[in-house]
């Protein structure tokens, strides 16, 4: 297994957390090198709050775990492509990678602005990482809901 797909299965096991928790089933995990920094999955239902999704959580972490607001030498996994207020707060980190799984037709970022890549523009993005196992997961969540 590489080390993308590593790295997201740890992301999934965040979102499995927010799934039990009733909330959307969004994770993440920021990394340098191999070391795993910051974890975060969706906490909106628990804490009351829009902004508390898996990308903001982990981002807040890592900032505060490292004393910077930057994050140039950072990865981030996330298994779901994140929205448009997410990517803002991930421009603004300017974090070196952003790794994603399944895409987010309806709220994802590409879909809101159109734009292929709205992250720092030193920022590589990988797409489609576990994108199966990460889009079964929120297939899953809505169905129970439906």
């Amino acid at each position: 297994m590489d080390q993308d797909e590593q790295f997201m299965r740890m992301a999934l096991a965040e979102a499995r957390t927010a799934y039990a928790d009733g909330e959307i089933p969004v994770g993440a995990v920021i990394t340098i090198g191999s070391r795993i920094i910051s974890r975060g999955h969706n906490q909106v239902e628990r804490l009351s709050d829009p902004t508390a999704h898996a990308e903001i959580i982990a981002l807040t972490s890592a900032f505060n775990f490292l004393g910077s607001k930057y994050l140039p030498e950072a990865t981030l996994y996330v298994t779901v492509e994140p929205c448009l207020m997410c990517a803002g707060a991930l421009y603004w980190s300017k974090i070196g990678r952003v790794v994603q799984g399944a895409a987010d037709d309806k709220n994802g970022y590409r879909h809101v602005c159109g734009q292929n890549n709205p992250f720092h523009p030193k920022t590589a993005l990988t797409r489609d990482v576990l994108a199966a196992d990460c889009a079964g997961l929120m297939k899953s969540f809505f169905q129970g809901k439906r």
